[in-house]
C-alpha cells in the first residue's frame, strides 16, 4: 500500500505539473521538466533529509516511468482534463494528500520523533509544488493565505492518532490521506484561510 500511494502521488503531482506549464505555454522540454521537479521535489528532499544517499527515484526507475507515461497521457488527454475546471487543484490536494502519509511513514520508519515526522510528510507533500511555482513564477501556493501546508499537518496529526486504534495499517495511510485532502477541499470551497498580517 505505501508503494502503491508513493506512485499515485506521483502521478497526480506529474499531471499538476504538467497543466501548471502548458498555462504557461512552455515547449514539450519544459512541459517534462515541471512535471519531473513536481512529482518527484518533495520526495528529494525527504530522503537527503533523513539521509538516504540514493533518493528513490534514482534507484527505482518506475518513478521515472511513471512520471513520462503521466506526462504524455496528461499532453495527449488535455482537453479531456481541462474539462474538469479545478482540475489543476484536485490533482495538487490528491497530490499532497498521498505524499503527506508517504513522508510520515518514512520519517517513522528512521526513528524520528512524530513532530519531526509531521514536519517531514509536509515538505514532502509542499516542497514539489514549490519548486514548480518558482519555476512557473508563480508565488507558491503555501507561501498564501490559502489552507495548504495546515492541512498536511492535520493530516500529519491524524496518522499518529489513527495509529493508536485498532484500525488496518493500510485503512490508517488512506484515511490520514483523506483528512488532508477533505481539509484543502473544505477550505476551498468555504473560503477558508490563514489571517494575514497585511490589509488586503
Amino acid at each position: 500500500m505505501f508503494y502503491i500511494i508513493d506512485i499515485l502521488g506521483t502521478i497526480a503531482f506529474s499531471i499538476s505539473g504538467v497543466l501548471v506549464a502548458l498555462n504557461k505555454k512552455m515547449d514539450p522540454f519544459g512541459i517534462l521538466i515541471i512535471a519531473f521537479v513536481t512529482a518527484v521535489g518533495g520526495g528529494t528532499l525527504r530522503d537527503v533529509l533523513i539521509g538516504e544517499t540514493l533518493v528513490s527515484w534514482m534507484t527505482n526507475m518506475t518513478f521515472v516511468y511513471v512520471v513520462l507515461a503521466s506526462t504524455i497521457l496528461a499532453v495527449i488527454f488535455k482537453s479531456k482534463i481541462d474539462y474538469l475546471r479545478k482540475s489543476l487543484f484536485l490533482f495538487d490536494t490528491i497530490g499532497i494528500g498521498l505524499y503527506t502519509v508517504v513522508g510520515v511513514e518514512k520519517g517513522i520508519n528512521a526513528g524520528l520523533h512524530p513532530i519531526i515526522c509531521i514536519a517531514l510528510g509536509t515538505m514532502s507533500a509542499c516542497f514539489g509544488g514549490v519548486i514548480r511555482d518558482i519555476l512557473c513564477n508563480e508565488i507558491p501556493v503555501i507561501f498564501r493565505k490559502e489552507i495548504y501546508a495546515t492541512a498536511c499537518i492535520l493530516g500529519g496529526i491524524a496518522y499518529f492518532i489513527i495509529r493508536r486504534l485498532p484500525i488496518e495499517g493500510n485503512l490508517v495511510f488512506i484515511i490520514a490521506g483523506l483528512v488532508v485532502i477533505l481539509t484543502r477541499i473544505l477550505a476551498v470551497k468555504f473560503k477558508l484561510r490563514l489571517p494575514s498580517l497585511y490589509k488586503d
